[in-house]
């Protein structure tokens, strides 16, 4: 996700280097935008498990007879969601560097 959005905002990077924005100022764009990506994943897998504990415990418990199976641990849930940016931030790292280094004379140049 994030190289393509590295490759489809050519010229605004080219524009913020323009305007004075170091290379680390653009690396940081991208990290934080990467940040959002990850948290909000991580939020959304966390309500998402929650939602389908309810239906899938009544499915376990019709088959097998077992009450309560599946159950989600609010650590392990916090922990999957640090996961998550944790994995986006280091999937971005490579991305947001070849927009750092990006010329801003050939970036504005580019269509």
């Amino acid at each position: 996700i994030t190289y393509i959005s590295v490759t489809e905002r050519t010229k605004e990077i080219g524009i913020l280097r323009a305007l004075g924005a170091r290379k680390i100022d653009v690396a940081r764009v991208f990290n934080a935008e990467n940040f959002i990506i990850g948290a909000f994943s991580g939020i959304l897998g966390i309500f998402i498990a929650s939602l389908l504990i309810l239906p899938v415990n009544s499915i376990i418990e019709r088959m097998t007879g077992l009450p309560d199976v599946a159950y989600l641990n609010p650590l392990f849930a916090l922990g999957l969601a640090g996961a998550s940016v944790i994995l986006t931030i280091l999937g971005g790292l490579i991305p947001a560097k070849m927009a750092a280094r990006k010329d801003p004379v050939e970036a504005l140049r580019s269509e």
